[in-house]
């Protein structure tokens, strides 16, 4: 079975933030595999169904960003799956708007949620789907960057202009998902870390 979570925060407050890209694609690849996220387990709103004949498990965290690794390791010793077959969804400050980065392994960029699974886990060794959501423009060039400010950033909504970008987007991280698990790593990143999405 793959493991597939969308990082974000739970609440309506937080809904339309930068930081839930992860739910808003979980949310937009249940819609169209027919899953409903409607069962509780792990700290998580999950819902089990199939992907192209592939058993998985949709799942949003519910435990808040920063705890994102205590829902994912209770969830991997529920259902017995490995960290293998864990495939994250999340926001990315580094890359511009819209762009989709897949990868295995790796750093976190100092994203906390990211962070978190490391530390419950104590593996970096799962995929991952990047959406970028940009740096605020004064803090491109990585100076005098204050962690508030950045926190402020994440947790507000997009722009107009961004908003049509991640519609495009968010459909696109779903369709990366169903080709990891159908067709693999190496011809996921080869058709997907290339395309920029454009207005």
């Amino acid at each position: 079975m793959k493991l597939i979570v969308g990082l974000g925060n739970p609440g309506r407050r937080y809904e339309k933030t930068r930081h839930n890209l992860g739910f808003m694609c979980v949310n937009r690849l249940a819609r169209e595999c027919n899953i409903k996220l409607t069962k509780s387990q792990g700290k998580a709103r999950t819902g089990k169904g199939r992907i192209a004949g592939n058993e998985v498990l949709l799942a949003r965290p519910q435990t808040y960003m920063n705890l994102s690794g205590e829902s994912i390791k209770l969830l991997l010793n529920k259902t017995h799956t490995g960290i293998e077959d864990l495939i994250v969804i999340h926001d990315d400050l580094d890359l511009p708007v819209g762009k989709i980065r897949v990868r295995f392994g790796g750093g976190s960029g100092g994203h906390k949620g990211i962070n978190s699974i490391f530390q419950e886990t104590g593996s970096r060794d799962f995929y991952r789907v990047r959406i970028g959501i940009s740096r605020p423009y004064r803090f491109r060039d990585k100076i005098e960057i204050q962690e508030d400010d950045l926190i402020d950033y994440v947790l507000s909504s997009f722009t107009s202009d961004e908003k049509k970008i991640i519609e495009k987007s968010i459909p696109l991280a779903g369709e990366a998902v169903i080709s990891l698990i159908t067709e693999g790593l190496t011809a996921t990143m080869n058709k997907y870390n290339s395309n920029s999405v454009k207005e």
